[in-house]
């Protein structure tokens, strides 16, 4: 990580501020933290921020303000001290049936590893997973925590459709799928929380510089989940992270 972060000119509308050239949850929380300060802070002038594993890009209206104005805001906030508008991480709980119909590739994670499919789900849901970022669609979130005892390779050729839920493996990361897409990730698991419902008043579940926990269920508590989510009465758990358990 930077002692100090370095301010990239972007085209003559955006600058990207890099924070290090690592993926770490340190470096992570100092974008998170600019991104939270300049969020709060209104400055007129920039459109719209990005965050990413360890860089923040910063869209701006150069009629409105200039180069040099949005770097002093930069420096000013990268200096400042977390306050009022750091985030305060939580710990999101999704609950996943694994194997069978819901996780049609464990078997293979499984063999691919040596070990048994029941020790599989024992490793992927002992970890608590930080969310460093969204992107590729709407609500999937870039996940850190892994490990690597269950790293298993893409599939050679991807799947043409792949049902919203669908929790995967490729290599050494771990995701679920918010809408139905193709995809090249081992299936082991499927939850039936929706990551991304437009119903919603807040479309996309999850925020980066939060925490998920995976939570097995057995089949029978997935359909029941389900309805509720259809319903609308599902309760999704969180609660506030209080450093790594």
């Amino acid at each position: 990580m930077y002692d100090r972060p370095k301010i990239l000119p972007t085209g003559d509308r955006a600058i990207v501020v890099e924070f290090g050239d690592e993926i770490s949850e340190e470096c992570n929380a100092r974008v998170l933290n600019l991104y939270n300060l300049l969020k709060n802070a209104k400055v007129d002038g920039i459109i719209s921020m990005i965050p990413t594993y360890r860089s923040l890009l910063i869209k701006y209206d150069p009629l409105e303000i200039d180069f040099k104005k949005v770097s002093d805001f930069v420096e000013t906030a990268s200096n400042a001290k977390r306050g009022e508008y750091a985030l305060k991480p939580k710990i999101i709980e999704i609950p996943v049936a694994y194997g069978g119909e819901f996780g049609p590739d464990l078997d293979f994670v499984a063999e691919y590893r040596k070990i048994t499919p029941e020790e599989v789900i024992q490793i992927h849901v002992e970890p608590l997973y930080r969310i460093y970022m969204l992107g590729f669609t709407m609500g999937f979130a870039y996940l850190g925590g892994m490990s690597e005892k269950i790293a298993t390779p893409r599939l050679e050729t991807p799947r043409e459709k792949i049902e919203a839920g669908s929790v995967g493996i490729a290599g050494s990361q771990t995701g679920i799928y918010p809408l139905d897409s193709p995809g090249g990730w081992r299936l082991i698991g499927k939850t039936p929380v929706r990551l991304y419902d437009p119903k919603r008043e807040n479309p996309i579940l999850l925020q980066a510089g939060n925490y998920i926990r995976f939570v097995r269920i057995e089949p029978d508590e997935f359909f029941s989940i389900n309805e509720e989510v259809e319903k609308g009465t599902y309760q999704i758990k969180t609660y506030e992270y209080a450093g790594r358990q």
